[in-house]
């Protein structure tokens, strides 16, 4: 089950980053980097719920 959520997260993340990527192409410059914030707390915000 564990794997499964972690890999649930990573395609979530990996989802987010596509799309500030494809939010930098379009010269959206601000929404692809609060974007890209999202994608890394997607990626932080389990290990701090864990303490």
């Amino acid at each position: 089950m564990n794997i499964f959520v972690w890999l649930m997260i990573i395609g979530i993340f990996l989802y987010t980053i596509a799309f500030s990527i494809e939010l930098w192409r379009q010269k959206n410059k601000t929404g692809s980097i609060a974007v890209g914030f999202l994608a890394i707390s997607i990626i932080v915000v389990p290990f701090l719920s864990e303490l």
